[in-house]
């Protein structure tokens, strides 16, 4: 990627001195961008202590606030979710699997991840409510309060 973001502005400049149009098109400007943001490393990193998901922007999830690790599927790939204690989920870019790209050691990959917060989420560890259920809301389908609507 590092060379296309490095040839496309010597062809534009090449171009711009033959006489070709004086504005730079913009697949010239924004190109290098989108090379260099999908350049970024992505997936999660298991600390002792914490995951740190490397999507944008980056982000530290200690383990002691993780509520569940599941599978989601969405348009055709399936991608591993972080549940934490407030409510809030977080895809994770890797690992992922889908018709294009698939996989073959994605299940391993998510259990990887789901043990890893199962052995260091603490020994004070305790499940935390939902935040629909916290105020009377719909009891969870299944007992699971992480678990997708029905």
């Amino acid at each position: 990627m590092l060379p296309a973001t490095v040839i496309m502005p010597v062809f534009q400049v090449l171009i711009w001195l033959d006489g070709g149009p004086v504005g730079p098109p913009l697949a010239a400007v924004v190109l290098p961008f989108v090379l260099l943001i999908a350049s970024r490393p992505f997936g999660v990193t298991l600390t002792q202590s914490a995951a740190v998901v490397h999507n944008l922007p980056r982000r530290t999830i200690s383990w002691a606030d993780v509520q569940a690790i599941q599978v989601e599927s969405s348009f055709g790939a399936r991608t591993v979710v972080i549940y934490e204690a407030g409510g809030r989920r977080t895809r994770l870019r890797a690992p992922i699997t889908g018709f294009l790209n698939w996989d073959r050691t994605f299940e391993e990959k998510f259990h990887i991840i789901g043990r890893w917060w199962l052995d260091h989420r603490g020994p004070d560890w305790a499940p935390v409510p939902p935040p629909g259920a916290w105020w009377g809301g719909p009891p969870a389908p299944g007992g699971n309060p992480f678990a997708p609507p029905a």
